[in-house]
C-alpha cells in the first residue's frame, strides 16, 4: 500500500503545477457497509478527493482540508481541459468544473509551494464530504440497490459521518498522523469533530467562522433556505428533472448571510442597473447580484444535496451524546487556533471566542473584514499570516 501511493502522491505533485486532478476511490461497499450515526446502512461509499504535494515515509506530514456548504475537493490548483475530461461521469462536478475551467481552487492561495501550506513540506489532502454531488456518494449517487438515484430515499448523515468517511480515505492513503485539520464554517464543524473523535491523530486543529453547536440564528437561516425549496412546486418531492428554482432562492437566503451590510452598502448601495416605465422592474444593483448568485448555483449543484447538507449542519453539535459542551470541547488535546471574523453576522466573533476559551491549548485570532463570514475564501493574506505564527510557534 505505501509503493502505490507514493506512486499516486508523486504523480499529483507532478500534475499539481499545471492542474488540479480529482481522484476517485470507493472506501466502502455490500462486504463492507458503512454505518451512520442514525443506524442506517450505506452498502456503496465513494469518495472523490484531492491532493497536494508529496506523503512522507512515516505517513505524518499530512494536513486535511475541510470545504464548506457548496464546495468541494477543488482547494487548489488549476481546473484545465484534462480535469474536465476526468469528471465526465459525475455530473455536479462535471458542470462545476465546466464552469470554472481555468479558475483555482477556493484556497489555492493557502496551499502550494512556499505557501502557509506548503507542499514541498506538507501532504494535502481535501476530499467532498459524504452526501455531496462532487463525486462523492450522496442524494444524486445511484443506489445500486434500485437502480436508481437515491433523491430523498437517501440516509440521514450527520457532521460525524463525514468524519469517519474521511478518516478511512486517509487510512487507505497510508497517513498515519496529521499536523493540522482546517476549515471554515461546515469545514470548521468537520475539524473540531476530527479533534474530538481523534485527538490522537492530529498536532493541531484550525476551525474557522464556525460552531461547536448550531445556534437558532443559523438554523434559522438554514429553515428559511430549506422552506423555498420544499414549498417550491418544481421540487415535486425530490423528484425534479431540473433544478427547482427554489434552490435559486435559498442560494439568495444563504448569501445574505454570508456577507455584511457593510459590504453590501458599499459595493452596491441603492444603484440600478436598468431602467423602466413598471417601477416593479427596477433592478437594485444588489438585486441583481444575488439573483445572478442563485442562478449561478442552480448550474452547478443539487437541491436534495442541499436539503441534506443544511440538515446536517443543524444537526451539529458537538456536546451530542457526550454530556456537556465544556467537557466536549475540553476533551480536545491538539493545539487549536480559532479564528472569528470582525464581521461575520452568521458566525459572530464571539461564538469564536467562546470556542477558543473551551479549548485546554487554544489561542484566538480576528480577521479584520467588511465581508461577513465570506471572508475566509477572501482575506488569504490575514488566514495565511495567522496560520503561519500559529505554525512556527508550535513547532508545526
Amino acid at each position: 500500500m505505501k509503493q502505490l501511493i507514493k506512486v499516486i502522491s508523486m504523480e499529483t505533485k507532478t500534475l499539481e503545477k499545471i492542474s488540479a486532478r480529482t481522484q476517485f476511490v470507493n472506501l466502502y461497499n455490500e462486504r463492507n457497509p458503512f454505518y451512520l450515526e442514525s443506524g442506517e446502512t450505506l452498502q456503496e461509499v465513494d469518495v472523490a478527493y484531492q491532493t497536494y504535494g508529496e506523503l512522507n515515509t512515516s505517513g505524518t506530514n499530512a494536513i486535511l482540508v475541510c470545504h464548506a456548504l457548496t464546495g468541494n475537493a477543488h482547494a487548489a490548483g488549476t481546473i484545465d481541459e484534462a480535469e474536465l475530461e476526468n469528471s465526465k461521469g459525475h455530473e455536479f462536478l462535471f458542470k462545476y468544473n465546466k464552469m470554472n475551467l481555468h479558475n483555482l481552487g477556493w484556497w489555492d492561495s493557502l496551499i502550494g509551494p512556499g505557501k502557509v501550506f506548503d507542499t514541498e513540506k506538507y501532504f494535502v489532502i481535501c476530499s467532498n464530504f459524504l452526501g455531496g454531488c462532487y463525486g462523492t456518494t450522496g442524494p444524486t449517487s445511484l443506489n445500486k440497490q434500485t437502480d436508481k438515484q437515491y433523491r430523498m430515499a437517501f440516509p440521514k448523515y450527520s457532521v460525524r459521518d463525514m468524519v469517519k468517511v474521511q478518516k478511512k480515505l486517509l487510512d487507505v492513503l497510508g497517513v498515519k498522523g496529521l499536523v493540522t485539520v482546517a476549515g471554515g464554517s461546515l469545514g470548521g464543524m468537520q475539524a473540531l469533530e476530527w479533534a474530538i473523535m481523534f485527538p490522537d491523530f492530529m498536532k493541531s486543529v484550525i476551525p474557522i467562522a464556525t460552531a461547536a453547536q448550531h445556534s437558532a440564528w443559523a438554523i434559522a437561516f438554514n429553515t428559511l433556505s430549506r422552506q423555498v425549496i420544499l414549498n417550491d412546486a418544481g421540487w415535486q418531492s425530490g423528484n425534479y428533472l431540473e433544478q427547482p428554482k427554489g434552490l435559486a432562492a435559498a442560494r439568495i437566503a444563504a448569501m445574505i448571510s454570508y456577507r455584511a451590510p457593510e459590504d453590501f452598502n458599499q459595493k452596491f448601495g441603492r444603484e440600478t442597473d436598468e431602467e423602466s416605465e413598471n417601477p416593479l422592474d427596477t433592478k437594485f444593483q444588489i438585486e441583481n447580484y444575488l439573483l445572478y448568485q442563485g442562478e449561478k448555483l442552480v448550474k452547478r449543484f443539487d437541491a436534495n444535496t442541499y436539503l441534506y447538507i443544511t440538515n446536517a449542519m443543524d444537526s451539529h453539535d458537538v456536546a451530542a451524546q457526550r454530556r456537556s459542551l465544556e467537557e466536549s470541547l475540553g476533551r480536545i488535546s491538539a493545539k487549536c487556533l480559532s479564528i472569528g471574523i470582525s464581521s461575520d453576522i452568521l458566525y459572530p466573533p464571539d461564538e469564536q471566542k467562546s470556542i477558543a476559551s473551551q479549548i485546554k491549548e487554544a489561542e484566538y485570532e480576528e480577521i479584520d473584514s467588511p465581508f461577513g463570514h465570506d471572508a475566509f475564501l477572501i482575506e488569504f493574506e490575514q488566514v495565511s499570516n495567522f496560520i503561519t505564527k500559529f505554525f512556527h510557534k508550535n513547532g508545526l
